[in-house]
């Protein structure tokens, strides 16, 4: 789908507030109700826009530790891939997955309630998953960016 400047305008305005009405987001966009409405359905159902999401705080839950974990599995089993993904999904505390090519091949953002927490869920959960050859663990000291935004 081309977007063009109009549609780039309306993304702008919808990532800086993703809660504005569409009569107030028509307004600052610069077009009608109805056009900024056209405009919002073709760029949902062309999956430009993919939804709404809340952002919590974990953090403000009580979650005050983020660890990045990189693997390299043990693929001389075909299903080394499937089967690690599979389980590391069963564990509630990793709130990212993502697949690479080159040395890592997985890693998983986990979160827990402290040092303690952490511990208990990488030996218990996180040393069970199958086919781990190697890992490495990053823990997260700050984030000084994060972003959602596209420069539109």
């Amino acid at each position: 789908m081309r977007v063009d400047d109009t549609d780039r305008r309306i993304l702008r305005y919808l990532m800086a507030d993703p809660d504005l009405a569409t009569a107030l987001l028509a307004e600052r966009a610069g077009v009608t109700v109805a056009t900024c409405w056209r405009r919002l359905e073709r760029m949902r159902t062309a999956g430009v826009i993919a939804g709404r999401r809340a952002a919590i705080n974990w953090r403000a839950l009580g979650w005050e530790v983020e660890v990045s974990l990189r693997f390299t599995l043990d693929k001389t089993n075909p299903r080394a891939f499937d089967e690690f993904l599979e389980a590391a999904r069963a564990v509630p505390e990793v709130i990212e997955i993502q697949t690479f090519l080159g040395q890592t091949d997985v890693r998983l953002n986990m979160i827990a309630r402290d040092m303690r927490h952490y511990q208990q869920l990488y030996r218990t959960q996180i040393l069970a998953l199958p086919h781990i050859q190697e890992t490495d663990a990053l823990m997260l000291i700050a984030k000084l960016k994060d972003s959602t935004e596209l420069p539109l």
